[in-house]
């Protein structure tokens, strides 16, 4: 632990917020999809275009971020993310056209990659690694509180000033997050504990892509990442365009998910440290590829209609928190020398499978709920598939890491 932060707990809330930008800068946004569409006078395949580019920007840049921080420390790299986010969140809400809107967006990713994978750098850096789970945990339930409220905010603000005012209000969020990083985080990494060479610390990638153990739990967290945001890419026209919903219903039906995240997130703080990783894992991919697999069915075939596909994705997407918090505890448990490396590659692959699956659900759009449940049926199944990898022998692994691997 830093010495300079004798009270790491009280800084769980700013380093949510800090993993919060990825989710902000598009839970925030999905209200307002068909009304930039028709604002920019752009398709709406291009404007889903600007969710996938700018998963495609965070994938990108937390795999620059991660071993960077290895080598120069956190600190510095952080507050330049979190500036070009700020930045760019100004250039979105000036955008006059749909391309414009994506080069920006790809430089709010770029910028809000940085906040996201340094704040669960840091989080290996000042708690010991029996107390990771449980404080990622409760990372992801501060933020999703301010998720929950993102989508209701975002869709008022559509009524009252336009959804430019959105980027404003993003544009803002990331000031003060600034001004907090600047005030409360020192340094976390020593110098004596940084790699020998930028080549060095890249290096680590090949190393911990090799791994079964390592490709497992970052399958198992991207895959039913990947789904999440196929939900985020297509809800928007199936429920408001299919179904006939209005934005303002729209935010609350997505909200009810980030609800069903939040009560998944707390169970999982409270019993993490009782059942351990792995059971709470399993138990977790298993509902994903359960309520995937039903949505496949009832929402490609039209049975039980809207209902049906909410109470479904309800399901998958609550545990998709839960997956993350204890895929990234467990990763890390086995490379605590290569924490930046490893949380970057396991958070870029999170994004990475989230582009993926945005694009193909893009690619498949004919206006009904068909595209969507299909991509999500194949992530939730995977995920589960996903942890038959973690059971791979690892050798001279640390009794921590054994500790973490799933026994199914």
């Amino acid at each position: 632990m830093s010495a300079a932060v004798t009270h790491p707990q009280r800084l769980i809330v700013l380093l949510a917020a800090l993993v919060a930008f990825g989710p902000l800068s598009i839970d925030m946004y999905l209200p307002s999809l068909p009304l930039i569409a028709q604002d920019l006078g752009a398709a709406e395949a291009q404007i889903q275009l600007t969710i996938s580019v700018f998963l495609a920007g965070l994938c990108a840049g937390m795999l620059i971020y991660g071993p960077l921080s290895d080598r120069f420390g956190r600190r510095k790299l952080l507050l330049g993310g979190i500036a070009l986010y700020l930045l760019a969140s100004l250039g979105c809400a000036l955008a006059a056209q749909a391309e414009h809107l994506v080069f920006w967006r790809i430089l709010q990713a770029l910028g809000g990659a940085g906040a996201s994978v340094l704040a669960r750098t840091i989080v290996r850096d000042l708690f010991p690694l029996k107390d990771a789970a449980r404080v990622l945990s409760l990372m992801h339930l501060v933020t999703m509180f301010a998720t929950l409220i993102a989508p209701l905010i975002g869709g008022y603000l559509i009524l009252l000033a336009g959804w430019r005012s959105l980027f404003v209000v993003l544009m803002a969020f990331a000031g003060v997050c600034l001004l907090a990083v600047v005030w409360k985080i020192p340094e976390t990494h020593p110098a004596d504990a940084r790699g020998a060479s930028l080549a060095a610390v890249f290096r680590a990638y090949g190393h911990i892509a090799v791994q079964p153990q390592a490709l497992g739990y970052i399958l198992c967290m991207g895959l039913s990442f990947g789904g999440m945001f196929a939900f985020f890419t297509a809800s928007p026209f199936v429920y408001i365009e299919h179904f006939g919903v209005s934005a303002q219903q729209y935010a609350w039906l997505f909200s009810l998910n980030v609800s069903g995240i939040i009560v998944a997130t707390l169970l999982n703080a409270r019993l993490v440290t009782r059942l351990g990783p792995q059971r709470m894992l399993v138990c977790g991919a298993s509902i994903a590829a359960l309520s995937g697999l039903a949505l496949a069915i009832l929402g490609g075939s039209g049975i039980g209609g809207l209902s049906a596909i909410v109470a479904c994705l309800l399901f998958y997407i609550s545990v998709t928190g839960l997956l993350g918090a204890n895929c990234v505890a467990s990763l890390l448990a086995h490379f605590p020398k290569q924490a930046g490396a490893a949380a970057g590659l396991a958070v870029a692959g999170q994004f990475g499978f989230g582009t993926a699956a945005s694009a193909l659900v893009s690619a498949l759009h004919d206006g009904s709920p068909l595209p969507m449940s299909l991509v999500v049926g194949i992530t939730g199944v995977g995920s589960l598939l996903a942890l038959l990898l973690t059971r791979a022998p690892q050798p001279g692994r640390t009794e921590n890491a054994a500790e973490a691997t799933p026994k199914l």
